[in-house]
């Protein structure tokens, strides 16, 4: 099986610890490549069998090292393709007021990340729009709309060169 590596992942349900080998870092990295493979293909590619294959699957699932398994659609092609990244800096920083500006970011469909930073702006969020007359709603309803909310601060994705979804992962012992 190999040595387990010091990484280990705690399930919210169980708090379990659930140590990571080189066969589960074989796994995680094919299915950050094509998480479409079927368990018996999935297998064949770390070399395991079918029925090991699906149980490190779960187990993987389970402990929160696999949130989930999607697919990447294109944003250009679906008419989204207005990339804004924003930095929000609010009036109060209390825990309450953090919590429900986030809560609100989230709640909103556009916003594909929303990250609370420090130092600097208080959150720093990637929201994907079909055109500026989208982000304007956007403005009125997450921004203006706060009272709680000092200044923000848009930047618009004029080029992509890199997006990368893989997490770089260690080398087995």
């Amino acid at each position: 099986m190999g040595t387990s590596l010091v990484i280990s992942a705690v399930s919210e349900e169980s708090l379990i610890p659930a140590p990571v080998d080189g066969t589960d870092l074989k796994i995680l990295d094919a299915l950050q490549t094509d998480a479409s493979l079927t368990n018996h293909d999935l297998a064949g590619r770390v070399h395991v069998s079918p029925a090991t294959c699906l149980r490190r699957v779960k187990r993987l699932v389970d402990s929160g090292i696999v949130e989930c398994r999607v697919a990447i659609l294109s944003p250009e092609r679906l008419g989204q393709g207005l990339t804004a990244i924003v930095e929000v800096t609010l009036d109060r920083q209390s825990a309450e007021a953090l919590a429900a500006f986030e809560a609100r970011a989230v709640a909103e469909e556009t916003v594909r990340q929303c990250h609370r930073v420090s130092p600097g702006p208080d959150f720093i969020l990637t929201i994907q729009l079909g055109d500026m007359a989208g982000y304007h709603a956007l403005v009125q309803r997450l921004f203006t709309a706060d009272a709680n909310v000092r200044n923000v601060k848009s930047f618009f994705s004029v080029h992509r060169a890199k997006f990368e979804t893989r997490i770089a992962l260690p080398r087995p012992a």
